[in-house]
């Protein structure tokens, strides 16, 4: 009886199993996840749908698609592997006599495009160098210049994306015209002269502004408009006075006083004629 008294006790431990439920498992995190994943994937498709062009979506369908093409032309049609898309050129609808890449014409400005990005880029080159050279002879920053010391002062030049601007422009005591009509006076006259030789180097079309200073009481007949074009008109008779085919007058236009150069509207220099030697491929 001691000795059994005397024996250690035996513990017995019971461990409790508790299982996770759904609040404190982790499975609903890769499930959301996946979720916002997919999620972001529909709005940048969305988004670029929306920001692209058909032309840049194109590239961009063709950036996946596989590196060896099993066919030219993408798109659905009878067969598996075959087929016609809008991409097709036997396929796309055409109004009219239109060029294509495979059909191309002389004239791919009226029928269609038919030359290369690179020969564009190179007639774009080409035609920038001669404007550069009719704005080199006015300025004479080539050494020399087509235009007398006294003529020069008269005339401003810029480059713009229309083509290239030259300004002739009144100062004070010597105007372009005589009073407020459209009569040239001798300065202009020998300012055609000079535009005709120098703009002679291009075959470029030429347009001309006319632009009229504002006056200081507003007259109720004040003919503004009527005189602003009446002074183009006038200098493209001079032009073709001296020699300048008349078929290279594109446009005469007629600005009144609604385009001042100067901060001040009633300034001399506002007294001006523009003519815009037109870029061929805009």
């Amino acid at each position: 009886m001691s000795a059994q008294s005397n024996a250690a006790p035996v513990i017995i431990k019971r461990k409790k199993v508790v299982g996770g439920d759904g609040h404190h498992g982790g499975a609903w995190k890769v499930a959301y996840a996946d979720f916002v994943t997919a999620m972001m994937a529909f709005f940048l498709l969305m988004w670029l749908l929306n920001a692209t062009t058909e032309k840049q979506r194109k590239g961009i369908a063709d950036f996946f698609s596989p590196t060896i093409p099993v066919n030219r032309i993408s798109g659905g049609g009878d067969g598996a592997l075959g087929g016609d898309s809008v991409f097709s050129e036997d396929t796309m609808a055409r109004n009219g006599v239109g060029a294509t890449s495979m059909r191309a014409t002389e004239q791919d400005k009226a029928r269609g495009s038919s030359g290369s990005d690179a020969d564009a880029e190179e007639k774009a080159a080409a035609e920038a160098q001669m404007l550069e050279a009719v704005d080199a002879l006015l300025a004479g920053r080539s050494g020399e210049s087509d235009v007398a010391e006294g003529l020069k002062k008269h005339i401003v030049t810029r480059v713009t994306d229309e083509g290239l601007v030259i300004e002739l422009f009144d100062l004070p005591g010597e105007p372009l015209f005589d009073g407020s009509g459209a009569k040239a006076t001798t300065l202009l006259e020998d300012l055609a002269a000079i535009l005709t030789r120098v703009t002679g180097i291009v075959a470029n079309p030429l347009a001309i502004e006319g632009h009229l200073a504002a006056r200081p009481v507003v007259l109720t007949n004040a003919a503004i408009w009527e005189t602003s074009a009446a002074r183009a008109n006038t200098f493209r008779e001079l032009l073709q006075a001296q020699g300048m085919e008349g078929g290279r007058i594109a446009r005469l236009t007629g600005h009144a006083d609604r385009e001042p150069v100067v901060r001040n509207p009633m300034a001399a220099r506002n007294n001006r004629l523009e003519v815009i030697i037109l870029r061929e491929n805009i």
